[in-house]
C-alpha cells in the first residue's frame, strides 16, 4: 500500500466488527494513524482490545447516527463500515440499519467535506438483489424487492450511494464505494447467523448445518486479510475517486459444497438437513465480476477457502472452548 501523504490518519466507522478490526490493524501495520468509531450494537470490544497499547490507535463509542463533533485531529481518510450485515438483524435492527446507511452516511459526509478526506463507503453485493445477470458487475442496476425482509439493508446499501454521489457532486468530495461480497474469517460472530458461522458452529457441537432450499444457492467468500487489503488499496488510490468496484472472491460454490468441506475440516462425518423453502429473497446466485479492480489495481484475492475456513474453524473452537 503506498502512502500518498506523510503521517496518514484514518477514521473507521464500524471499527469493531469482522472487517472493521482486521482493517484497523492493516492500517496500522502500514503506518497509518487510526480512529476506531463504534457504537458496539453488533462489534465486540475484544476484537479491539488487541490494539489499545498501539501508540498510533484510538477508539470511541459512538453511533455516527449522531454528529461527530470530538474528532477535532485532521482526518484524511474515512472509511464507512458501520451497519448491521446479517440477516439476523434484519428484523430486530431493522430501523438502526436504515438510519446508518442514511443518516450515518451523511454525518460522515459532513465529516469528509470538513476534513477534506476521502470516503470509502462499504456498500454490499446485497444491491444486486436476486441477480438476473451473472455474474455480477458494477453496471447492473439490480433485481432488488423495495419492501421484503432484507430491504432494509439492501435499499438503505442503495440509498447510501445515491446520497454519496450527489453530496459529491454538490461539495466536491472525493469518495470510493466498495459493493463488499461474502466475507469470512477469524473472529466472526459466533451466533451472526450468516451461512459460514452458522455451519462452523454446528459442526463443532455436533449438529446438523441447515441446507434452506437444498443447499443449491451459490455464493463467493471471500476472506476478510484479502477484502481490508483491497479496500486499503481502493482508498489510497486516486484512480478509483467518483468510482463504484465490486469486491470479493469470484471462485462459486454451492452452500452444499461449503457444508462438506467444513466437516472435512473438523474431521466429522458429514451431517445435513435439508428444509425444503429457502429463505425468502434469498439470491440463488452470486459471483462477483472483479475485472475492474482486478485491471485497475492488480487486486484480487490470495487466500484459498480451504486455508481461511480452517483458520477461521480453529478460532471459532479457541472461544467455544
Amino acid at each position: 500500500m503506498t502512502k500518498p501523504i506523510h503521517t496518514p490518519r484514518a477514521l473507521v466507522a464500524g471499527a469493531a466488527g469482522l472487517v472493521g478490526s482486521a482493517l484497523c490493524r492493516y492500517l496500522l501495520d502500514h503506518g497509518v494513524e487510526v480512529i476506531a468509531v463504534d457504537n458496539f450494537s453488533t462489534g465486540s470490544v475484544k476484537n479491539l482490545e488487541p490494539l489499545y497499547n498501539h501508540p498510533h490507535f484510538s477508539h470511541y463509542r459512538h453511533d455516527i447516527c449522531q454528529p461527530l463533533e470530538n474528532i477535532t485531529a485532521p482526518l484524511h481518510f474515512i472509511y464507512h463500515l458501520a451497519s448491521p450485515a446479517s440477516p439476523d438483524d434484519f428484523d430486530g435492527l431493522a430501523l438502526e440499519i436504515l438510519d446508518v446507511n442514511s443518516k450515518g452516511t451523511e454525518n460522515l459526509l459532513k465529516l469528509a467535506k470538513q476534513h477534506k478526506a476521502k470516503l470509502l463507503f462499504s456498500s454490499t453485493s446485497e444491491v444486486y438483489g436476486d441477480p438476473l445477470v451473472h455474474p455480477q458487475k458494477e453496471t447492473y442496476w439490480g433485481n432488488v424487492n423495495p419492501s421484503g425482509p432484507r430491504s432494509c439493508y439492501d435499499e438503505s446499501k442503495r440509498f447510501g450511494e445515491a446520497l454519496i454521489t450527489h453530496y459529491a457532486r454538490l461539495h466536491q468530495v472525493d469518495y470510493v464505494i466498495a459493493r463488499i461480497f461474502n466475507t469470512y474469517g477469524p473472529r466472526m460472530r459466533i451466533n451472526d447467523g450468516r451461512v459460514v458461522p452458522a455451519f462452523i458452529k454446528a459442526a463443532i457441537e455436533d449438529e446438523p448445518m441447515l441446507l434452506h432450499g437444498g443447499g443449491q444457492q451459490t455464493r463467493s467468500f471471500c476472506h476478510v486479510d484479502d477484502l481490508v487489503r483491497g479496500l486499503a488499496h481502493l482508498m489510497h488510490s486516486e484512480k478509483t475517486n467518483g468510482d463504484t468496484f465490486n469486491i470479493g472472491n469470484p471462485q462459486e460454490f454451492t452452500v452444499e459444497v461449503l457444508a462438506t468441506s467444513l466437516w472435512e475440516i473438523v474431521g466429522k462425518p458429514v451431517k445435513l438437513k435439508a428444509i425444503p423453502s429457502p429463505r425468502e429473497d434469498d439470491p440463488v446466485r452470486r459471483r462477483p465480476d472483479i475485472s475492474k479492480i482486478k485491471d485497475l489495481l492488480g487486486w484480487e484475492p490470495e487466500i484459498h477457502l480451504r486455508d481461511g475456513l480452517w483458520e477461521t474453524v480453529k478460532d471459532f473452537q479457541e472461544r467455544l472452548s
